[in-house]
């Protein structure tokens, strides 16, 4: 029986399309285009194949896209341990140490449940760094990067270019802010009462 499908929310589909495993160990994919399929995107497990469902008017570049948004929320799904603050504090040390030279030093690192429309933030003037709880089970790497994000924040006030300069150090960046722009996206888009696909 297939894991249940994941959701950025869906119908039956037609048409499809696979795509050659990504790494040492990954499943094939397989992505199926449906003229039936406004604007919902799904993927599930079925057996050693990944199934991604689209809506068939998709571009290539947003298949893909969409595509790497999906095998990394089910990658979350798969992987649900969530980190303690910590562990949480302890990733942010190490992830200074080697990106920033060890020159971002926060007085604490915790998750807090009342940030909804930021992922982090950060108070320079106390060294404090807070990560939104719905991180939580997402990719490693996208906690990463929200991490050295606000340990940017203790070197550089603002979003100026030394801030991003800062950043590209970190070779996962522009993925990682992909994912959370996709995840931002799916949110927006609206859910039918019944997410299931036959």
């Amino acid at each position: 029986m297939p894991a249940e499908p994941l959701h950025s929310a869906g119908k039956p589909q037609r048409s499809a399309t696979s795509q050659p495993p990504s790494g040492p160990g990954a499943s094939a994919i397989e992505v199926r285009r449906s003229a039936r399929r406004r604007r919902t995107v799904s993927a599930y497990r079925e057996g050693d194949r990944t199934i991604v469902l689209i809506p068939a008017r998709m571009s290539e570049a947003e298949e893909q896209r969409w595509v790497n948004v999906m095998l990394d929320k089910l990658a979350a799904q798969e992987s649900k341990r969530t980190l303690g603050d910590s562990e949480l504090a302890e990733r942010a040390e190490r992830l200074s140490a080697q990106y920033f030279a060890g020159r971002a030093r926060p007085t604490s690192v915790r998750w807090v449940t009342n940030q909804n429309t930021r992922w982090g933030s950060c108070t320079p003037a106390e060294g404090s760094i807070r990560l939104s709880h719905r991180l939580q089970g997402m990719p490693e790497y996208v906690i990463d990067y929200v991490l050295l994000h606000e340990l940017a924040h203790l070197l550089v006030p603002g979003h100026g270019p030394r801030f991003w300069r800062l950043l590209d150090a970190y070779p996962r960046t522009e993925r990682a802010r992909g994912y959370l722009e996709g995840v931002v996206a799916a949110d927006r888009l609206p859910h039918p009462p019944d997410a299931h696909d036959d």
